[in-house]
């Protein structure tokens, strides 16, 4: 089996990424629990809808310079921060907006990603419904790639979210880079990147 992937505690084999602690989380690799269920249940799914999708646009984007798991376990306080990332309520904040999410210790408090977030949301209540939807996965390959044996298989970005980073960068959307677009891409289902051994690319074919 490829050292890059686990056998968790319930026996089934996954990506490495999710680590191997029992239930529940516990040091000193708290959060695996947590991954393995976002693994098992949302990773590389197809997700579609403006709304499923900014909110994946705007947490990936908070992501930047830190490790998912921070992100995943505070998803909860972000959802609630942030009006359940619709898009048409998270156009309308202003400045208190801005000073309460700065307050929040329950978010990622970084003001350039909060502004980012908002200014994005105004352009999204700008677009035609599904025009979200529609221009992501515009950017998905044509054709899968043959399946990633490794973690070293994985690509950081790829030219389709080159192409998407760049269109949404002309639209005026903030903290879309390469890597972001295609950390989205792999979590909305967009390309399949789980190991070649992970019960979940053998249960997709």
């Amino acid at each position: 089996m490829s050292t890059d992937l686990r056998i968790g505690p319930d026996g089934i084999a996954r990506c490495a990424w999710v680590g191997d602690d029992p239930e529940p989380d516990t040091a000193p690799r708290p959060g695996a629990a947590e991954y393995r269920r976002y693994h098992d249940d949302e990773w590389g799914r197809r997700l579609h809808g403006d709304r499923a999708l900014f909110e994946k646009l705007s947490l990936e984007g908070f992501q930047a310079g830190l490790s998912w798991i921070t992100i995943l376990r505070k998803r909860p306080a972000f959802r609630a921060a942030f009006a359940g990332f619709d898009p048409a309520a998270v156009a309308r904040f202003d400045d208190g907006d801005i000073a309460r999410l700065m307050a929040d210790a329950g978010i990622v408090r970084n003001r350039a990603k909060i502004e980012a977030t908002i200014s994005n949301a105004r352009i999204v209540e700008g677009m035609d419904d599904g025009e979200l939807d529609a221009l992501l996965w515009s950017f998905a390959p044509s054709r899968p790639r043959p399946r990633p044996r490794s973690l070293g298989d994985v690509p950081a970005t790829t030219p389709e979210s080159d192409a998407a980073s760049t269109a949404l960068r002309t639209r005026g959307f903030r903290f879309v880079g390469s890597t972001t677009l295609y950390a989205l891409m792999q979590s909305a289902g967009m390309v399949d990147d789980h190991l070649e051994g992970c019960w979940r690319a053998a249960a997709d074919g």
